[in-house]
């Protein structure tokens, strides 16, 4: 079997590695194939990817190019990870609606829209390159972000091969299990909603329910990313809410701490990248694997650490730290592997994506993107039916989900007039004034990316 990863020269590429490496031999993984259009990122973060599965698997061919058609070619499965316009551009993106005092997040936020323009013409480049080269039955596993949108336009193009991915829910159930002290194997979980705005409408260990356990044990909001909510909130909703729903809840309260430390979350990760990639290319660094991993643990340990808290104020309490051998807990690559593992295992499982809702939300459209929870098999993913009641979870699910609509038709068309539209909407912009302003903006900011927009 192979694997393609497109973006393989991103600074997470050595989380991918050790996961495909560790599990390469039970999974059939017999070939992998990291590719970038960055020549010296892939040599530096493809080059730590590609030593870790040495290290790993040593009899895995592990492949590094930056030919795009060699990266593809007879593919069983692709994930999609890539960064149009590099970490500069995403500040660009976050500083345009900062200066309208409007929250820049890149997924949610205004700023989505923006690496969004730059995302999809890239993306269907790949999809259109698989169907042409990769395998007839090739998978699609796509973590770039805005991931539910960039699902949703390549749903309406006709990509049925694609799934959207994203490890928040999984990360959020992997603190939970280490909280309770119990195997994540041994949670499962009803999510529903969009990427990143999602919420756990239960979660049971063993069989029995730990919602409110979670929920009222105040030690979980210290130890979780519970820690980014008030506990009222929480008890309010009567679920528990993806960590990215602080930027719904208090949007004018990031925009306040963002101003007040100076920096954006996307200018904090451009300086911790930049100082990252210097420090490997040091001679004395760069032809020693075990320093070079020293190196990567003390800077992207910084980035870890540095989760959401100049948005919110607070911090994550526990250090990061990165060990090669240690049991790997799936993370960035285990979603798409765990798909890996279903299907090759000839069963059924439950997974958390971003697909084709046909009815798991009776209030959205049969062909509306969203993230639940879902039964895989061979045959595809098939979304739980989940009754939502009439709460905020509805209205601001179905607020958003108006808003991915009428974004992916702006995207497909390049449409100015939809995109206006769409980010007016849009909780986080709100007007047409600014929506125009932004859209302006984003189309000068991407100019060499975004052809055509009319």
């Amino acid at each position: 079997m192979k694997l393609s990863v497109i973006g393989g020269g991103g600074v997470r590429s050595v989380f991918l590695a050790k996961s495909i490496a560790g599990r390469s031999e039970s999974l059939g993984i017999n070939e992998v194939v990291f590719s970038d259009t960055d020549a010296r990122k892939l040599e530096i973060y493809g080059g730590l990817a590609k030593g870790a599965a040495a290290r790993l698997a040593p009899g895995l061919k592990f492949v590094l190019t930056t030919d795009k058609t060699e990266a593809v070619k007879d593919a069983d499965y692709v994930i999609t990870t890539i960064r149009q316009g590099g970490d500069m551009l995403r500040v660009a993106d976050e500083r345009a609606a900062l200066d309208l005092g409007l929250l820049g997040q890149e997924t949610t936020g205004a700023a989505g829209f923006g690496f969004a323009m730059r995302s999809l013409p890239a993306l269907v480049g790949y999809c259109e390159l698989a169907l042409k080269y990769a395998k007839p039955e090739v998978k699609i596993f796509n973590f770039t972000n805005p991931a539910g949108l960039m699902t949703q336009s390549l749903a309406c193009l006709g990509y049925s091969n694609a799934f959207g991915v994203c490890d928040a829910p999984s990360g959020m159930l992997r603190q939970f299990a280490d909280y309770l002290g119990a195997d994540v194997k041994d949670l499962r979980a009803e999510c529903y909603g969009l990427n990143h705005l999602s919420f756990f409408a239960d979660i049971t260990l063993n069989g029995q329910s730990v919602m409110r356990k979670l929920m009222e044990d105040d030690e979980a909001y210290k130890h979780t990313d519970l820690r980014f909510f008030d506990k009222s909130k929480v008890l309010e909703l009567g679920e528990i809410p993806n960590e990215y729903l602080y930027y719904y809840f208090s949007p004018e309260k990031a925009v306040r701490n963002i101003l007040t430390s100076g920096k954006t979350r996307g200018e904090t990760i451009a300086e911790i990248n930049r100082c990252m990639t210097e420090e490997l290319s040091l001679p004395q660094i760069k032809g020693d694997y075990d320093k070079s991993l020293e190196v990567f643990e003390k800077w992207h340990g910084r980035r870890e650490n540095a989760y959401m808290a100049t948005e919110t104020g607070v911090k994550r309490d526990k250090p990061w730290h990165f060990d090669l051998y240690s049991p790997d807990d799936g993370g960035y690559a285990g979603v798409a592997l765990k798909y890996m593992d279903i299907v090759r295992g000839g069963g059924t499982g439950e997974m958390i994506l971003c697909v084709r809702n046909g009815g798991g939300l009776d209030f959205l459209e049969n062909d509306d993107t969203v993230e639940i929870t879902c039964d895989v098999s061979s045959k595809g993913a098939v979304p739980h039916k989940i009754h939502v009641g009439e709460g905020y979870q509805k209205q601001i699910i179905t607020l958003m989900k108006q808003y991915e609509r009428l974004a992916s038709e702006a995207l497909i068309n390049k449409s100015v007039s939809a995109a206006v539209e769409a980010l007016s909407i849009n909780p986080f912009v709100g007007n047409r004034r600014d929506a125009r302003t932004l859209v302006d903006r984003f189309l000068q900011i991407s100019k060499d990316y975004t052809y055509d927009w009319k």
